[in-house]
């Protein structure tokens, strides 16, 4: 009933403009805060402040709602290597906006590598098996969101998609619009923030950074420029999408490498997490110095903050499921490390 949902977004507006007039804040329609958001993501995601700021500024442009309604609310790329935050950074914004990283629409583009997987976005086109049906790997609701929040959509991995999966997406970058093939449906993404993530570029980068290793760069102290590394992200981004493509991104938000210097604070994020998934069983865990030692001590950049984790999975959780299953009534334990060994015991 189109009309019925007309008056009751024309009531909500006429509501928040007297609420405005009463307390002398600036009538907006979203209800969320920027500046909470950016706070949680910081918490977070570690080593990325050009990623905060870009972000911020997004926020508080959406947040300040002047846009025109007949684009996506924003459309940003995320570049850099492997494990540095693109993807999480869209699940913690996901979950300060709307309450849970699952309210996201997530489009793996790793499962879309042939062209004719764009039938996968766009439907089935006339003639063949389901489409009438409008089969589309979109989540509608998530897609448009709500009056007082965006929808949020992130397609993952956008550089192993096929050039055609690309191209079908052309539209809804530029107008926020998608319209099936079948014809019977239009997808709208006005209401939308669109993220999307890739690591083109990501091995001559590390080809770039690891000419700094050794030889007579190391000798005389020299470092990757940075201009040069987002010089080469670009040159991949450039060869491998259209220009037409590139041209409707609002924003390409380059993600730095985690060096040794940012993996103690990832440390701490991760016993964070894991921390609040033991609170399900009323159990903590805390580490001292040389269990801290021993797993970032071991750390290849190449592979970012995912290595860490995996560190954790395969050296701590199994000593501390150990320990718990050794002594079920204890609730604080503690890690540290002998002999290169990680043991975990009460505290």
């Amino acid at each position: 009933m189109p009309f019925i949902n007309d008056v009751i977004e024309d009531n909500k507006k006429l509501n928040d403009e007297s609420k405005s007039m009463l307390d002398g804040s600036r009538a907006t329609r979203f209800r969320f805060d920027p500046d909470q958001a950016i706070a949680l993501l910081k918490t977070r995601i570690i080593g990325q402040a050009d990623m905060h700021d870009s972000i911020a500024d997004m926020l508080h442009v959406v947040k300040a709602d002047f846009g025109s309604g007949e684009r996506p609310l924003a459309v940003f790329l995320f570049v850099g290597s492997t494990g540095v935050g693109k993807t999480e950074t869209v699940k913690v914004l996901t979950e300060a906006i709307l309450g849970s990283a699952s309210q996201m629409c997530r489009i793996d583009m790793n499962t879309l590598a042939q062209e004719h997987y764009t039938a996968a976005l766009t439907g089935a086109p006339p003639g063949y098996v389901g489409s009438k049906e409008n089969h589309t790997l979109f989540d509608f609701e998530k897609i448009e969101g709500t009056y007082s929040k965006p929808g949020i959509v992130l397609f993952d991995e956008i550089e192993k998609s096929s050039k055609e999966v690309a191209r079908a997406l052309l539209n809804v970058l530029d107008s926020g619009r998608l319209e099936l093939s079948a014809g019977t449906k239009r997808l709208n993404f006005n209401n939308c923030l669109i993220f999307m993530t890739s690591n083109e570029g990501a091995r001559e980068l590390d080809g770039y950074r690891r000419k700094f290793e050794s030889g007579w760069r190391k000798y005389l102290g020299h470092r990757p420029c940075r201009t040069k590394e987002q010089e080469i992200l670009n040159h991949a981004l450039q060869k491998k999408f259209d220009l037409e493509f590139i041209n409707r991104i609002d924003r390409i938000v380059f993600f730095e490498e985690l060096g040794h210097h940012f993996l103690d604070d990832i440390l701490s994020v991760e016993l964070v997490m894991l921390n609040k998934r033991l609170a399900r069983h009323q159990v903590s865990i805390k580490l001292d110095d040389t269990a801290r030692q021993y797993l970032v001590g071991r750390h290849d950049p190449r592979f970012g903050a995912r290595h860490l984790r995996r560190r954790i999975r395969a050296h701590l959780e199994p000593e501390l499921a150990r320990a718990l299953n050794a002594d079920p009534g204890c609730s604080s334990f503690l890690a540290t490390c002998h002999s290169e060994k990680l043991i975990v015991c009460p505290d």
